[in-house]
């Protein structure tokens, strides 16, 4: 099954496109994708933070994700 990844702000930079597919046999936990992703882009590991969201809300590291899901990977944001 392949996981459809959302990607905004620094991360579209990291990925080269605001969208990446990975190819996955079976669900997975965000924080085995988190760790997937880090291997194939080191640059993430780079940012102060990054959080998973799935369906548009933040997920916890060991919350499962397939090919059903809406999975984005949020940067850190900076404001004032």
């Amino acid at each position: 099954m392949k996981l459809k990844i959302l990607a905004f702000g620094i991360t579209k930079d990291i990925f080269g496109a605001s969208e990446k597919e990975i190819e996955i046999k079976d669900a997975i936990t965000v924080q085995r994708l988190k760790n997937r992703l880090e291997e194939e882009f080191p640059e993430l590991k780079k940012l102060k933070s990054y959080f998973i969201a799935v369906d548009e809300e933040y997920a916890e590291e060991d919350q499962l994700v397939t090919d059903t899901n809406e999975i984005a990977i949020i940067p850190p944001v900076s404001g004032g």
